[in-house]
């Protein structure tokens, strides 16, 4: 899986212009005519010969991304299921695994039939991290999944009054580098406390708060599995080998399974799932998630300003996520027009709005686009048919339940902190000799998880933002949507002590 792009390379509304020819490269352009029939119309549809491409490119292409992003099927039920509400309420492992991949085939199959980019979408990493350790404990699970299906909708809105331009101008490059930047460290952090690797001190009030495995040092044999999965990750991650993640999900969760065979150990020691083989391996899906939800339901468990604060930062983590994903995904594709602009960029921002929105409904989570689209690029796509292939085969893992939820947290874990690694990598793009933009990036990066917050980590180096161009001398070149943003989030931190002076509490 490649870095991910900068979220701030230029974009632009397409949907009103005539867009000129994509740019493609000499090497890719295919010598082969459109194949006759309906053949010809499916290629004509997608731009298949168009855009230098073929149908076995396109397939090859399709295949290449789910393989790269089908990790997701066992990290996302390993995130949101290891969570609980506020009520101490578990989300069901394999209904999970079929609103995953439910949602990550619809809407990948609407991408590539809507938006003819070789793009997939699936739930996204950090924003479930959001749902599972900022909204649930806060609330019930249909609570936290009806926000995010409100965030869906706002992203919806955004996009089709043209506001996502304000947006995506109004926050600073690093800001937007380092909310990513400290997304990836509380994931690694995330992975690191479910593999049991780090543990909380029992009982401990004093200034070490966390340790080593359970008693100070590492022992027992799912943590080693952990350890061992960790290093074939890194290993692969380094050989740039296609699929690190999923080979290495795959084979530790073998490892896992025979060591759990040969070995005596307590299925406690696992954590909620022990890696055992199923009687079967192919299973009717489960869709009980589907439509448990509640739109309304947060507001009698929270505030007001709290749950502005929390759709807040699922949007802004999945809006500007996107728009690097999409901009640097159709980059590589050589599909940018000659102003640097995504075709029909509207409409794919609009079909992943409604991705985020599906997310919540189904209770997978919001879905968002992958950058592991890319593995498809490098495979040859170049069209939204190699969507459909990578929509169908998540649509196949429908029925593949039982494989998915073996996997224990021990071999998922190694893969949380791959992606950790991976976020963290744009660190590099932040100017840290610029202290006034540099210091509320540190901050936007460390609180999150110091805190276990995303939410305070944001709010963080926002407030910081503005207070230091203000002692700067650069107040009017705060964007008024800073503004705004940084006082909710000074009302969010300070909200005990004015809840005291009002007299709520």
């Amino acid at each position: 899986m490649p870095d991910r792009p900068d979220p701030t390379a230029p974009v632009g509304r397409t949907e009103d212009a005539v867009v000129p020819a994509p740019t493609v490269s000499p090497e890719t352009l295919s010598p082969e005519a459109p194949a006759p029939g309906r053949l010809g119309a499916v290629d004509r549809y997608f731009s298949i010969s168009a855009r230098g491409s073929d149908f076995g490119r396109e397939i090859r292409g399709g295949f290449a991304t789910f393989f790269t992003m089908a990790y997701i099927l066992v990290l996302n039920p390993i995130i949101l299921g290891s969570a609980e509400d506020k009520f101490g309420n578990h989300l069901s492992g394999p209904q999970l695994v079929t609103a995953t991949a439910l949602v990550a085939a619809v809407m990948t199959i609407v991408m590539g039939l809507g938006g003819n980019l070789p793009l997939a979408l699936a739930a996204g990493l950090g924003l479930n991290a959001v749902a599972a350790f900022q909204l649930a404990p806060l609330m019930s699970w249909p609570d936290a999944m009806g926000l995010i299906v409100i965030e869906g909708l706002l992203i919806c809105v955004l996009v089709v009054t043209g506001l996502r331009e304000a947006i995506m101008h109004a926050i600073p490059a690093a800001l937007k580098q380092a909310i990513s930047v400290g997304i990836g460290l509380f994931i690694a952090f995330i992975g690191f406390v479910d593999a049991g690797f780090v543990s909380r001190i029992p009982g401990e009030t004093g200034s070490v708060p966390v340790q080593l495995g359970a008693t100070g040092h590492l022992s027992g044999w799912p943590v080693l599995v952990f350890c061992l999965g960790v290093l074939l990750t890194v290993a692969l991650l380094a050989r740039k080998a296609k699929g690190a993640i999923l080979i290495s999900i795959v084979v530790t969760t073998v490892v896992a399974v025979v060591i759990n065979e040969i070995a005596d150990i307590a299925p406690a020691a696992w954590g909620l799932t022990v890696p055992a083989v199923p009687d079967d391996l192919v299973a009717a899906p489960d869709f009980g998630l589907l439509g448990s939800f509640s739109l309304f339901g947060a507001f009698q468990q929270v505030g007001v300003v709290t749950i502005v604060l929390l759709v807040f930062t699922l949007l802004l983590s999945d809006f500007f996520d996107t728009m690097g994903t999409v901009v640097g995904v159709t980059h590589e594709a050589g599909l940018l027009d000659e102003d640097g602009k995504v075709p029909h960029l509207g409409r794919v921002l609009l079909i992943d709005g409604a991705a985020a929105v599906a997310g919540g409904a189904a209770s997978a989570s919001s879905a968002t686009s992958y950058v592991e689209s890319t593995a498809g690029v490098g495979e040859g796509a170049r069209t939204g048919f190699a969507s459909l292939v990578t929509g169908g085969l998540f649509a196949v893992a429908l029925f593949l339940t039982p494989l998915a939820t073996i996997v224990p947290a021990q071999a998922a874990a190694p893969a949380l902190v791959a992606v950790g690694f991976l976020l963290m990598a744009q660190v590099r793009n932040i100017d840290w000799e610029k202290y006034e933009i540099a210091i509320p990036a540190f901050l936007t990066i460390a609180v999150m998880p110091f805190t276990y917050s995303i939410t305070n980590g944001i709010g963080a180096g926002f407030v910081a933002y503005v207070v230091i161009r203000v002692v700067l001398g650069k107040a009017r070149e705060i964007h008024w949507l800073l503004w705004g943003t940084a006082a909710l989030f000074a009302v969010y931190f300070a909200i005990d002590p004015i809840e005291q002076l009002l007299g709520v509490k």
